[in-house]
């Protein structure tokens, strides 16, 4: 069942296109994870996120500056070459500045006829927040109901929210297992999870991860799974570059396993559920996104990630952080220097890297099997 996982990343269109075919309902492109789901499943939307194909850019120089992050400008690739032109609607939820340009372009030049802007607090430690919030999800509601058609109720809401958290429950679940000394599901195998959510009906996605649930049990993997890494940082779902340092250590050399990450395409995104014991949904569904593990553009004034990426280091019992920054993305290059001094100062050692997700990855794979070899030492002489 695991190998579902990959054929719903690699075939993500054709998945988007045979759903609508078969169920006759909207589909809605999201360019963030602030986006409420839950809303969107209410009205039997299908959200799908909109992730880059990592390739050389070639078209998105006349739209958006060539100093933007590499992410958002393969994101804004995608919809001006008409790869997500099955979609109904966009939309994004405030995010960093990079990437609304990207979607702003998108609304203009390829608008599928719906779209809109979520103002997401960005202050979500402000008393204010949660109730800002359900107000602007008030507002989605009713644009929502002019793309469907459709009048939804708090039962609705309460359906969005049970098939929200059943996804993210399952895949906390599987997460469990890579705390194991050796792992039975690779990084690699665990991103194709994560990100095949983003493309598929979260109820599909669930029974296919409940059933992967089962197999893991009695799963053992050939390979030594070498040191515990964690990833840390911007959006990445480059399972090119995963693959090649999972794979290092087939060459002679020292291996590792990514056992866990703090990014926004997987733990940021699915870690934090709704909490359905309370009785209005859409305070629920508001002060699950205000509270869950904040991005960066969020986390102010008091940096409360840290904390949470400490503990799943621990947790999982990692070895060392490699801590990535997509070019020219802004607000993590403002977190790197605290997380990495917080993180060495409790013992877990660090390495930058600066990644480009239209790059071949082979540079990036070399410069993390120095910082491994580096572990490797640093084991010897203690």
């Amino acid at each position: 069942m695991i190998e579902q996982f990959k054929q719903w990343y690699d075939k993500r269109h054709v998945y988007a296109r045979e759903w609508k075919e078969r169920n006759g309902g909207k589909i809605v492109g999201f360019f963030c994870t602030y986006a409420p789901e839950e809303i969107f499943y209410a009205f039997d939307v299908l959200p799908v996120r909109v992730l880059g194909s990592h390739e050389p850019q070639d078209v998105t120089e006349p739209h958006i500056f060539g100093m933007f992050c590499p992410f958002c400008r393969d994101v804004l690739a995608q919809g001006l070459k008409g790869r997500y032109d099955y979609l109904d609607g966009i939309m994004i939820a405030q995010s960093c500045l990079h990437l609304r340009q990207a979607f702003t372009s998108w609304e203009i030049h390829k608008n599928p006829g719906w779209s809109y802007f979520l103002p997401m607090p960005n202050h979500v430690q402000s008393k204010r927040a949660i109730p800002f919030l359900k107000e602007e999800y008030k507002l989605l509601i009713e644009k929502l109901e002019e793309l469907t058609g459709k009048k939804i109720t708090d039962d609705d809401l309460r359906r969005g929210i049970k098939i929200m958290n059943r996804a993210r429950q399952v895949m906390k679940d599987i997460y469990e297992f890579r705390k194991r000394e050796a792992p039975p599901i690779t990084g690699a195998e665990s991103m194709y999870m994560t990100c095949a959510q983003f493309f598929t009906h979260a109820t599909e996605f669930a029974e296919v991860a409940e059933k992967v649930l089962v197999e893991l049990e009695t799963r053992k993997l050939d390979r030594d799974p070498g040191k515990r890494i964690m990833l840390v940082g911007s959006e990445n779902d480059d399972i090119e570059y995963i693959n090649m340092i999972e794979h290092l250590g087939e060459q002679e050399s020292v291996g590792c396993t990514l056992v866990v990450e703090d990014h926004c395409t997987t733990t940021r995104y699915f870690w934090d559920l709704v909490d359905e014991s309370i009785d209005d949904p859409l305070d629920a569904i508001a002060t699950r996104y205000v509270n869950r593990t904040a991005c960066p553009t969020k986390d102010w004034p008091q940096r409360t990630r840290l904390k949470r990426i400490l503990e799943l280091a621990k947790d999982f019992n990692v070895d060392g952080a490699i801590i990535v920054q997509q070019k020219f993305c802004d607000p993590h290059e403002t977190d790197i220097p605290f997380i990495r001094k917080f993180l060495e100062e409790n013992d877990i050692p660090t390495y930058f890297l600066e990644f480009d997700v239209t790059v071949p990855a082979g540079p990036f794979a070399i410069r993390t099997e120095a910082f491994l070899e580096q572990l490797g030492m640093e084991d010897d002489l203690f």
